[in-house]
């Protein structure tokens, strides 16, 4: 009796409360980022049950008949890359979904549009180099393939592996062929909005918004809205979208062996706007754009 009580006691020691699953429910995680990204979609979780960890509410239920959890990873990098981890360690999940706003690149892009991108890479993951009457010098050896510079800023990838994959030097981490195979027949058969009938966010389109399946999304800890950085972008990395959390939340799943997504609808140009930035005026018409493909998507998921 007393050998059984110490062997409790130690597994209990071994597996601090902190890594204790709170659902054994596998589940889909439609993740995002703020606030507006978030009502889009609460409306539509069924049986709602919430949890809350260090300050995050976590909502599990069912969305079209799916399992699902609905977070926010709250903004940037580092928040999304720590919140990713911490649904990971704490519920059963499944798969990683995506969901919010985002930043155009691609001059062939229009606000309100929905991106859904191949692969995803952290655009300022970068070295500073000095500069020398001969030019620019690294501090380090610059890799072959490498995207080209901007300035000082020379891209280097970002060391890691998984369990099946050693750690290496990646520039671009792809999302799930699987899932995004999904996305390309779904997107056939969604009509995304022009307009809200948000009386606060009352801004329409004058143009039909699309959505895109394919190409690349670019992640870094900023606010862009530089139409000289989002040209770099997009002649360097041949992005299409660009936004403040999606690649370290790609990184995170790549690293668990996680399948992921990510859906981003464009709410302003990144400083390739004619004028002042369109954010504040789109990003709610953006975020249902966004949430309105995510739910048709979560639907055709298989069981």
């Amino acid at each position: 009796m007393m050998r059984a009580i110490l062997i409790a006691l130690f597994a209990a020691l071994a597996s601090p409360l902190w890594a204790q699953k709170l659902d054994d429910v596998p589940r889909t995680v439609v993740m995002t980022a703020f606030l507006p990204e978030l009502r889009a979609l609460i409306g539509s979780v069924e049986t709602p049950k919430e949890y809350k960890i260090n300050g995050l509410t976590f909502l599990t239920g069912t969305m079209k008949g799916k399992a699902v959890l609905l977070m926010q990873s709250n903004v940037s990098m580092v928040n999304a890359a720590m919140n990713t981890q911490l649904v990971l360690d704490r519920f059963t999940v499944k798969r990683i979904v995506f969901s919010g706003i985002a930043g155009g690149i691609d001059p062939a892009l229009s606000i309100g549009d929905v991106v859904v991108a191949a692969d995803w890479a952290q655009y300022l993951e970068v070295s500073f180099a000095r500069q020398t009457p001969k030019g620019w010098v690294t501090p380090e050896p610059v890799d072959a393939g490498a995207p080209p510079n901007f300035g000082m800023m020379f891209p280097r990838g970002v060391r890691v592996g998984n369990a099946t994959e050693p750690m290496r030097r990646q520039y671009r981490m792809a999302v799930d062929p699987a899932l995004l195979a999904i996305a390309r027949k779904v997107a056939a058969d969604v009509k995304l909005r022009r307009c809200v009938d948000d009386k606060a966010a009352s801004a329409c389109l004058v143009h039909e918004p699309r959505i895109v399946v394919g190409g690349t999304g670019v992640s870094a800890g900023v606010f862009a809205d530089n139409a000289e950085f989002r040209d770099y972008l997009y002649k360097a990395w041949s992005a299409n979208v660009l936004d403040m959390e999606s690649a370290a939340v790609v990184q995170v799943a790549y690293a668990n062996s996680v399948p992921v997504i990510v859906f981003r609808s464009l709410s302003d140009l990144a400083g390739g706007d004619a004028g002042e930035n369109q954010m504040n005026t789109f990003m709610i018409l953006a975020s249902i754009n966004s949430a309105d493909v995510v739910r048709d998507f979560v639907a055709a998921l298989p069981d």
